[in-house]
């Protein structure tokens, strides 16, 4: 027998029961945010996350994942995602990638943010990495935005290389080609991939039921990167900093909601004109 596909496309009530996953993360991440500053080890950041994940009843998706220990991936300065939390500790001046996800009755959230640790004696170098993370973020914003509008994937791989593209510094930024998003759901990784780069394919229908970890990872050079000894941490090659936003979303009969923000991202997408609406 011939085995069936499952269809990238879920029902509303499945839908409904991705909210809570979405927000615990959103918790978990909050927490790691609060704590970060120059002293801290990444694996304080992970505690943090741990704690959050389980008292709400959850797990990290993270250890689900074959072969990894921890609740949130810690990529610092020339890491750009799959930093393995440990002893390194916190510098003034650091650009902090933190992921991570939660899964709760079977369902799963997955979403990422970074931060520059603010450093007085390096003006520019701290200018220059907050633009880098602003840059990603808004890209971010204006692929769940084009999300809400367009008809196909292809679209919102468009609109993240596009906004890069008009507000990155002269010489621009790089668009890691070989990590993109994904589809999200029952596990933390599904069909279909989500570029952040424009493709000469369509991609997947934008319909309602569609659930997608959209997430940039955009750095200050060249976009090629290696995998380092760990087997998990992935680096720029010329050692130029990165940069790694994501969140999770549902497209639903009645628009668009980001389930790892609290307010369904009202706030940011606000800027794009358009408005989140709570899943049927």
């Amino acid at each position: 027998m011939v085995g069936l596909r499952r269809s990238i496309y879920k029902s509303p009530a499945q839908l409904r029961a991705m909210v809570e996953p979405g927000l615990i993360t959103a918790a978990a991440l909050e927490a790691v945010r609060a704590l970060i500053a120059p002293g801290v080890t990444t694996a304080e950041l992970d505690a943090a996350a741990s704690a959050v994940i389980t008292s709400r009843g959850a797990k990290s998706n993270f250890q689900m994942v074959r072969g990894y220990r921890h609740t949130i991936c810690a990529s610092v300065n020339e890491q750009v995602v799959h930093g393995i939390p440990g002893d390194r500790v916190l510098e003034p001046g650091d650009i902090v990638s933190i992921d991570a996800g939660a899964e709760f009755k079977g369902w799963n959230g997955d979403s990422a943010f970074t931060v520059v640790i603010p450093d007085a004696s390096r003006p520019e170098v701290i200018a220059e990495r907050e633009r880098l993370s602003e840059v990603t973020r808004g890209s971010l914003w204006a692929g769940i935005a084009a999300l809400s509008t367009a008809s196909h994937l292809g679209e919102v791989g468009a609109a993240i290389e596009d906004y890069i593209e008009e507000n990155a510094p002269a010489g621009g930024y790089g668009i890691l080609r070989d990590y993109v998003g994904h589809g999200i759901g029952r596990r933390m990784h599904e069909s279909p991939s989500i570029f952040n780069y424009r493709t000469p394919e369509r991609g997947a229908d934008i319909r309602p039921g569609l659930a997608v970890a959209i997430e940039p990872m955009v750095v200050i050079g060249d976009q090629a990167t290696f995998v380092e000894d760990d087997d998990w941490t992935v680096s720029t090659r010329d050692g130029s900093m990165g940069s790694h936003w994501e969140h999770s979303v549902a497209v639903h009969e009645g628009g668009i909601w980001v389930l790892t923000a609290p307010d369904g991202g009202a706030a940011e997408l606000a800027r794009f004109g358009v408005t989140p609406q709570p899943i049927a």
